[in-house]
């Protein structure tokens, strides 16, 4: 092998890492400006604005309206869009009421859920131990009233679309970018006029579409195509393992971009629930995996 073809191999096994990590990022810091629109649009209306614009910039691109889909691929794509809008819009109203790092903290026991689903490993029990330890963590230093039970509510709600997102998105990755596409059109669908019902003409501000396109290019457009590139090139329990930094990642998102400041023990849920996602990510791509010849 010469030295050229090797460096090939490598930067070819690392562009997926690379990618699933640049998603990861952009995603939340897209998430911590999203939470700074608020004042003026809403979060229905900010989550029109990204979805809105993610959608009509794909679809430009893309021509989602080429794929060719069989009927049970068709249902998935559309499970797909709908979870996607969902998401958006339920994290986004967990925002208004929790910081960031605390909603996508919850927000990620959705995948963990998924990972661990049916599961029979003893030492998963210590994953699940661990994610829990983690929420009843993050109550501490919220103020004498604990965190919001309305953003609490909404971000368990966002974890249960998360994991059937991931569900839905590992069933259409084979399609690309064009899914990604047809998936924003579809959330569009309903996102759109629950936003207009909220924000009104203030989404046409141009303060608020100049926000709305740099949400929508971090928090959607690239993550998700970088996602679908990732989840086609990437073992499960690998994917997994990079998004179960999530919470720290959105945490130092919210404190840098809105000066959200968490206590130690906040800080220590986080990272619990991190952890307990990684591992239960590895544990979950080591059973799919088949037994290896000696």
């Amino acid at each position: 092998m010469t030295p050229s073809s090797a460096s090939g191999q490598t930067q070819a096994k690392a562009a997926p890492l690379l990618a699933a990590l640049a998603a990861l990022i952009s995603v939340q810091v897209g998430a911590a400006f999203a939470k700074g629109l608020f004042p003026l649009v809403g979060p229905e209306g900010v989550a029109a604005l990204r979805i809105g614009i993610s959608a009509l910039g794909l679809t430009l691109i893309l021509r989602p309206w080429r794929l060719r889909l069989d009927r049970r691929r068709g249902l998935a794509l559309l499970g797909y869009g709908v979870t996607l809008g969902l998401m958006t819009l339920l994290i986004y109203r967990a925002f208004a009421y929790i910081p960031v790092g605390i909603a996508i903290s919850i927000e990620v026991l959705g995948p963990l859920g998924v990972a661990l689903l049916g599961s029979r490993r003893r030492r998963d029990v210590l994953w699940i131990a661990l994610a829990l330890l983690g929420v009843a963590l993050l109550p501490f230093g919220a103020g004498e009233t604990g965190l919001d039970w309305r953003g609490v509510a909404f971000a368990l709600s966002a974890a249960l679309c998360w994991g059937l997102y991931v569900a839905f998105g590992s069933a259409v990755a084979a399609e690309g970018g064009r899914a990604v596409a047809a998936g924003m059109l579809l959330a569009t669908l309903f996102i759109l006029p629950l936003g207009i019902q909220g924000a009104g003409w203030a989404l046409l501000e141009p303060e608020a579409l100049m926000i709305g396109a740099a949400v929508a290019l971090m928090s959607s457009a690239l993550p998700f195509l970088l996602d679908i590139y990732a989840m086609k090139r990437l073992p499960p329990r690998i994917f997994g393992v990079l998004m179960s930094a999530s919470p720290a990642v959105s945490a130092l998102a919210g404190w840098a971009v809105l000066g959200e400041r968490l206590s130690g023990a906040q800080w220590s849920g986080i990272f619990a629930i991190a952890a307990a996602c990684a591992g239960g990510a590895l544990g979950a791509g080591e059973a799919q995996e088949p037994p290896r010849s000696s």
